[in-house]
């Protein structure tokens, strides 16, 4: 597979233009590449699943030559979804292994206790995994988000609640800075739309009973539920709303229901319901016809996809792990740009990018803050995933209104 710098209204980045291999490559050092992952708790099924992207995205520029003529060595350690944790890890390679580069953790608190290590060491951190936007304006130069921000997560979701004459909403999340930047983005786009908050909630992560949240809810009766999740309390959240029939006519939750496993644990429970998403799989399956070229906005997106299935066949194929190749796009591409492993060179290079990768439009602001990515809305139906928002991407329609969990089959 090669990888091409595509001269449209901006450069597109394909599965592989990392390398500008010299004829001596294989007399070069490995650049040795560091970073840790969530291989167990927590966060341990979306980081494996970002952590096969890294992995895959490694092996493909490897495939074309390397980076500066280099071959990369890339290693990662479990970091047990512990935020201390990884930021020794970090520090370890960092100050003792010195390796050349390093790639992000998962999950926003990991990521920003991090930054402050990378930051330090003047290392870029291309941040995969963490969107809440009041991160990335601490005066930091050298990280780099790579995701819509947290803040228009629900953007897709207000916009169809709006114009099917919806008028309420319900908003809970888990008090945790992702799940946060979520809801107060979620609230404010709502507000500005004319969608009245009923109920706003917050709850301590690692929370497993949600009644008491859900019966304020029920008693509410809002037209939308908008949940800001994790896997684990997405999941509790739906059984739990089926068992005290709360019945919104939208329902969207938000990081992890966009896996496999989700419809699995729910089976028909998951029907109908909403979630924002930052690339599908479904993508590579859109043909013209009015639609967006796919081609352009995720150049190389059908390469991948068919490249995870073949090197990780039946794993999870998420946008999360599409975030940790893009992610590793960009960082290769910056060190390719600036020609050198140096810190400075590389920051400038990344923030003078304009392009797409795999996972779609890239560009950020002065701050490091994603500026040209853009959200997905999809519905699970009949157990598939469903692309209903923006209209551009959409060939199907959402299925509207959720009728009550009693008239389900």
């Amino acid at each position: 597979m090669r990888l091409a710098l595509c001269a449209l209204a901006c450069a597109c980045l394909s599965l592989a233009a990392w390398s500008g291999a010299s004829p001596d490559a294989e007399a070069q050092q490995p650049l040795r590449i560091g970073g840790s992952f969530s291989g167990t708790g927590t966060y341990a099924q979306l980081s494996q699943t970002v952590h096969r992207g890294q992995q895959l995205c490694v092996k493909h520029a490897n495939e074309t030559g390397g980076v500066l003529g280099r071959q990369i060595e890339f290693t990662a350690e479990d970091d047990r979804s512990d935020a201390a944790r990884s930021v020794a890890i970090y520090e370890r390679l960092l100050a003792e292994e010195k390796v050349d580069a390093v790639f992000s953790p998962f999950s926003a608190p990991i990521t920003d206790a991090v930054a402050g290590v990378t930051e330090k060491r003047r290392k870029p951190l291309v941040a995969c995994c963490m969107a809440a936007t009041p991160n990335y304006r601490k005066g930091r130069k050298f990280l780099f988000m790579f995701l819509s921000p947290g803040e228009v997560y629900l953007e897709g979701l207000v916009d169809m609640a709006v114009k099917r004459g919806l008028k309420t909403i319900a908003v809970i999340h888990e008090d945790t800075p992702f799940p946060t930047a979520i809801a107060r983005g979620g609230l404010d786009l709502a507000k500005k739309r004319g969608l009245q908050a009923v109920v706003v909630e917050a709850y301590p992560g690692k929370t497993t009973d949600f009644s008491a949240i859900l019966a304020r809810v029920k008693a509410a009766n809002p037209d939308v539920v908008a949940a800001a999740t994790y896997f684990d309390d997405a999941v509790a959240i739906t059984r739990q709303m089926k068992e005290l029939d709360v019945n919104p006519r939208m329902y969207a939750a938000t990081s992890g229901v966009n896996l496999p496993g989700f419809y699995e644990r729910l089976g028909r429970g998951a029907e109908f319901l909403y979630g924002p998403t930052q690339w599908e799989p479904e993508l590579v399956t859109l043909r013209a016809g009015g639609l967006v070229p796919i081609a352009r906005q995720y150049p190389g997106a059908r390469e991948f996809v068919e490249s995870y299935r073949k090197e990780f066949p039946g794993a999870d194929l998420s946008y999360q792990t599409v975030q940790g190749y893009g992610a590793c796009q960009i960082l290769l591409e910056g060190i390719r740009r600036a020609g050198s492993l140096d810190g400075d060179k590389i920051r400038h290079a990344i923030l003078r990018m304009d392009l797409h990768t795999v996972f779609g439009a890239f560009k950020v602001d002065r701050d490091g803050v994603q500026i040209a990515h853009r959200m997905l809305i999809f519905q699970w139906q009949d157990g598939k995933k469903a692309i209903v928002w923006p209209s551009e991407l959409a060939p199907g329609k959402p299925r509207f209104p959720t009728p009550p969990w009693s008239q389900r089959p």
